[in-house]
């Protein structure tokens, strides 16, 4: 039983002191820095770029669904703004028909209707090549944006270096459980500490669905690949944020996050719902490291670091965590070097993040502990050995069964995926008040 209780030590001696390192330098890159060009806001353009607002949705609560169009309706910002909303085939349109028809009104809204379930992905290209924008803005349906977000974004792209650009998001309904608080403050730690310090090199490894611009230059470079994602030969229909993202790396454009561009999101507020998320999520993640790794070569060693910190730490914890339960089982004997370890690290990180937050609720994610070593590390063992699976996991819709739970909708029918879509636009058709129109789009 020493082999246990060796090996229990020196994984958690490891797990320590790469946590340690990963963590720490990750607190100071993080730090703002004044050469923020977001700072420097809209001046530097001669003219102010347009954008283009793309709303995905499926099977989207209408209250949900209007309170996201409202929220991109009253952005202050001078530019051109156009919005197309995509309704990727609910099964619930009839409900979501008096939200569509309200914002049609609007001279800035498109309304595109598919007649069946693509995909958010699909859903999403069919509107971007539908569109003209400088900018493409993309907005998950039960998102709630800041007014001033799309003005704090765009002055990121003044670079024409940046691909893509990212704002902080937050969970909308956090007061709902005490698993949505939770969520909330991984939220910020995955902003305000793992984004904030990927982009002081301008290499932001994921710009997150609910709130990310891009230049549609270098977007429309990349749409077919995009488009076109595929793992051991099969279509990958989910993780499409972190593949656009490190698409735009490997094409050599920078990606950025700008935590003054808040974005609120709705999140799981049960157990089950939440765990589905992550795996996919944790599938999609590991899909797109492979990918990734080509990359670092030409990135800061930081980033390498920032790899090797989130794949290799969990492994760590997972084989310090195994061991240490056998050790119990076999030898009645509790491993307490290790779990002394494991809760020192935790408090530390939890009470360094509360005072750079300067929240005190920050030292209660240290109940997320638990979720993590019980549920998220034997989560991401099944996702390593299930990463073919493509299923949603989520809302079903029929004849799809990769589906996506983002929920975004508007009113406008397609054909088919070959059939262009077409707005709809009562200030121009008034029948198209009340009836669909032929479009398509994707995601």
């Amino acid at each position: 039983m020493d082999m246990l209780d060796t090996t229990t030590t020196v994984a958690v001696s490891l797990y320590t002191l790469l946590s340690t390192a990963y963590k720490s330098m990750q607190a100071v890159y993080s730090l703002p820095t004044d050469v923020s060009l977001a700072s420097q806001g809209l001046d530097g353009f001669d003219e102010l770029p347009s954008v283009d607002v793309i709303v995905p949705s499926f099977n989207e609560d209408p209250r949900t669904l209007s309170e996201c169009l409202a929220s991109i309706a009253g952005q202050e910002y001078g530019g051109r703004l156009q919005v197309y909303l995509v309704d990727d085939g609910s099964e619930n349109r009839e409900a979501l028909r008096p939200v569509h028809e309200a914002f049609a009104r609007d001279p800035r809204f498109n309304i595109l209707l598919l007649p069946q379930n693509v995909g958010k992905r699909k859903a999403q290209i069919a509107a971007i090549r539908r569109s003209a924008g400088d900018m493409v803005l993309n907005v998950d349906s039960d998102t709630i944006l800041a007014s001033d977000v799309i003005r704090k974004l765009v002055p990121k792209m003044q670079d024409p270096a940046v691909g893509a650009a990212m704002g902080q998001l937050t969970a909308r309904n956090r007061n709902d459980s005490w698993l949505t608080r939770l969520i909330d403050m991984e939220y910020w730690l995955a902003c305000n500490e793992e984004r904030a310090a990927q982009a002081r090199f301008g290499a932001v490894m994921c710009c997150c669905g609910p709130c990310a611009i891009y230049r549609r230059s270098a977007l429309a470079s990349l749409l077919d690949q995009y488009e076109s994602q595929y793992f051991r030969g099969k279509p990958s229909d989910f993780g499409e944020d972190r593949h656009l993202t490190i698409l735009m790396l490997k094409a050599g454009f920078r990606t950025e996050y700008v935590p003054s561009a808040i974005a609120a999101t709705v999140v799981p507020n049960k157990l089950g719902p939440y765990l589905r998320q992550q795996l996919r999520w944790a599938r999609s993640t590991y899909r797109d490291t492979l990918l990734g790794l080509r990359l670092l070569p030409n990135l800061n060693r930081f980033l390498t670091l920032d790899v090797v910190g989130q794949n290799l730490g969990p492994l760590l914890l997972a084989l310090s965590v195994l061991t240490g339960l056998a050790q119990l089982a076999l030898t009645g004997t509790v491993p307490w070097l290790a779990a002394l370890m494991i809760v020192a690290m935790t408090m530390i990180h939890c009470s360094v993040v509360a005072l750079r937050a300067r929240q005190l609720r920050f030292l209660g994610f240290s109940l997320h502990a638990f979720i993590n070593i019980f549920l998220l590390l034997p989560l991401k063992a099944y996702a390593l050995c299930t990463l073919s699976n493509s299923d949603w996991l989520s809302r079903s819709s029929a004849g799809n069964s990769n589906q996506h739970p983002a929920t975004d909708a508007r009113t406008t029918e397609c054909s088919g995926h070959a059939t262009a879509p077409r707005r709809l636009n009562p200030a121009r058709d008034p029948a198209a008040r009340t009836t669909s129109d032929c479009m398509c789009s994707d995601e």
